[in-house]
């Protein structure tokens, strides 16, 4: 009992603590949401946590949006918004995440694999076999009012392909998904977080507006956006230091470009 005080106090100290200010906009990285019991990645958060963490933002006049309607914005009104992602295009997002998502309010961007439909997670060699949305999933995502945008037609190290492989992958799918959807995505997701300076050129030339990575390091622009990933063990004092972190980082790298051709490689097996 008295560990749990201390955390709600240390919740509610956070939600006082003011935003730090950002020179990119903050964008929060989900995958699935079922049960994290077996989550060897720590890619899983539960229905009640996504509550918590969503109750959290709004606790400091966040709104969570997609990121086409965050990048849309204008730096004065984006400091109340915050961009939610959701990788991989896992099935629970319909069932678990996006009921919650519209308790508060809120809409978020989903990345799809439009070339696994109805298939599961094969990338991932440990935990759980989770099944992917089908065509008619990705179609009642659009309609529920998300942002549907590419994370690749298989989920593959982009880096390594060879050009046709390459642009199948980004423009192949971009096509595929603006078939279901009845709309071009305006935005793509690097599979692993890995990219470099000619898969972040094949993103532009598919026709992508923006594209997401996760710690793009001095490759940051807007075909590679930095996102912070978010856990089950995230709640007030973390979101907050994370949040934090985010600022400092992108102040490290100011007027970062395309100086490098190495891939960047965000932490982690995933």
């Amino acid at each position: 009992m008295a560990a749990e005080s201390s955390a709600h106090r240390a919740d509610a100290r956070s939600s006082r603590l003011r935003p730090h200010t950002r020179r990119q906009p903050w964008i929060l990285t989900y995958h699935s949401v079922t049960d994290p019991s077996d989550d060897p990645y720590g890619i899983t958060v539960s229905p009640a946590r996504l509550d918590e963490q969503l109750s959290w933002l709004r606790s400091r006049r966040l709104t969570g949006v997609g990121v086409s309607e965050l990048l849309r914005t204008g730096a004065s009104k984006r400091r109340g918004l915050v961009g939610l992602t959701f990788d991989d295009g896992y099935a629970d997002f319909l069932d678990e995440a996006l009921p919650v998502l519209r308790k508060h309010g809120f809409r978020a961007t989903v990345y799809v694999l439009p070339g696994r439909p109805g298939g599961v997670n094969e990338w991932d060699p440990l935990g759980p076999r989770k099944p992917l949305l089908t065509h008619e999933g990705v179609r009642r995502v659009a309609a529920a009012g998300m942002e549907v945008g590419s994370h690749g037609l298989y989920h593959r190290d982009l880096t390594g392909l060879s050009d046709e492989e390459l642009r199948r992958e980004t423009r192949d799918s971009r096509e595929l998904i603006g078939d279901l959807t009845g709309s071009l995505p305006e935005g793509f997701c690097y599979p692993y977080g890995i990219l470099d300076r000619r898969v972040t050129q094949a993103a532009r030339s598919a026709g992508y507006g923006h594209a997401c990575a996760l710690t793009p390091g001095p490759l940051l622009s807007r075909f590679a956006l930095p996102r912070t990933h978010i856990s089950q063990a995230d709640r007030g004092v973390r979101l907050w230091a994370k949040d934090l972190r985010h600022g400092l980082r992108q102040v490290a790298h100011p007027g970062a470009g395309s100086r490098t051709a190495a891939p960047v490689r965000a932490g982690g097996p995933r």
